[in-house]
């Protein structure tokens, strides 16, 4: 009986004793596996960092109107008679756009002018029977002040007549007709809108911080469309409020383009950039470069693999480190000629798509621009620009 529980024993041991060293041996060989696996090398663009002149800029939201814009009204009460202009037809200053029925003012008028010529006559003549000395003063006097309240009285007429006519202010684009024939109009009624879109305004504003950037006849870029290649309007700064809106702590700013070829409406939306004094010697990368993440903000950089240096701080956490393994070599017994370095770096102002660098980074560095997303801290790596838009030679067939 012990015999037979000694030999059960003995094979209990074996068995478990077996299946435990597969287990060691088997993650053993996976580690290994793993360990000496060679890695791929991955495709990335790069960007060599060169100082750059740097133009800063304001961004801002404006809003558009016509330099001269109005709602057309009438002066007085009539019906219309006659509508003398189009949709978006282009008028003259002092073209007749409206004309209300003005009948009964024209024959006040005539009545009053004919009035007006028969004291004129009796002027003279009380002017010749004075000359005479036949006739008297006071009669001279009477004569001259009757002579006097009929001019008046036809320039009042005259000037009730013309107020039957809508004429336009000023030279400009007229819109769409709010008006039918034979309406009755009081003053006060919206007739239609004149615009004169040959110069327009933009109203836009700023933070009160930014207040001491701006003066008066600064280059201004604004554009209709989103990105920064649609700035394609220039104009300038003519107006900055010196009140500062206590409630939003915003600064209000006119600025005035030209409109070439009228593709800038009123009303419309439109991105504004305040352009500031260049700035050279400045170290900017597309921003496409910079990766931002818990830890902070940063790059990588393509160095060769036999001169290693410690692009990341090894006290990071381990998502931000490679992983085992990560640097081997693309080939069994070769080493990769180029390895991606993470530099963590401290970014300062953006603007056209750059974005300036300044703590991390030196002139001459050869910085990932695409292609980041698939690397970790001395990942092998092969440098390739022909499908990189912010390549420098990509850049200038793109400008071609």
């Amino acid at each position: 009986m012990i015999k037979r529980f000694v030999i059960a024993f003995i094979l209990l041991v074996l068995v478990v004793g077996g299946l435990v060293g597969f287990n060691i041996f088997r993650d053993r060989a996976i580690q290994q596996f793993f360990a000496n696996m060679p890695v791929q090398p991955v495709t990335v663009s790069t960007i060599k960092v060169e100082p750059i002149t740097w133009t800063p800029g304001v961004e801002a939201i404006g809003t558009v109107s016509a330099a001269r814009g109005v709602d057309l009204t009438v002066e007085t009460t009539g019906i219309v008679k006659e509508i003398r202009f189009q949709a978006n037809q282009k008028v003259e200053q002092g073209a007749v756009l409206i004309q209300l029925d003005d009948a009964v003012e024209k024959a006040d008028l005539e009545a009053q002018k004919a009035q007006a010529a028969n004291d004129q006559t009796a002027l003279t003549r009380a002017q010749e029977l004075a000359d005479r000395r036949v006739g008297s003063q006071v009669t001279l006097d009477a004569a001259r002040a009757q002579a006097t309240a009929s001019a008046a009285q036809v320039a009042k007429l005259q000037a009730v007549l013309d107020q039957k006519q809508l004429r336009a202010p000023f030279k400009g684009t007229v819109g769409i007709p709010r008006v039918d024939l034979g309406q009755f109009l009081q003053p006060g009624n919206r007739v239609a809108t004149l615009q004169d879109l040959d110069t327009m305004r933009v109203d836009f504003s700023v933070p009160e911080q930014q207040l001491p950037l701006l003066k008066i006849g600064q280059p201004v870029q604004l554009g209709t469309g989103a990105g920064d290649e649609a700035l394609s309007f220039q104009g300038e700064i003519r107006g900055i409020d010196p009140k500062i809106d206590p409630a939003s702590r915003l600064v209000a700013v006119r600025a005035e383009v030209a409109n070439t070829g009228e593709r800038l409406s009123p009303g419309q939306f439109v991105h504004v950039r305040v352009v500031l004094p260049e700035e050279k010697g400045i170290v900017a990368l597309p921003q496409t470069a910079l990766v931002t993440s818990l830890y902070g903000d940063y790059i990588y950089v393509v160095r060769p693999a036999e001169k290693p240096q410690d692009g990341a701080d090894p006290a990071k956490p381990a998502e931000s480190r490679p992983a085992e393994g990560a640097a081997a070599s693309p080939a069994a017994g070769e080493k990769p000629s180029l390895v991606a370095r993470q530099i963590f770096v401290k970014p300062g102002r953006r603007n056209l798509g750059l974005v300036e660098i300044t703590e991390g980074l030196s002139p001459g560095d050869e910085v990932v621009t695409a292609g980041q997303n698939r690397l970790s801290n001395g990942a092998p790596v092969v440098v390739d620009n022909t499908l990189d838009v912010n390549a420098p030679a990509n850049q200038q067939a793109a400008q071609k």
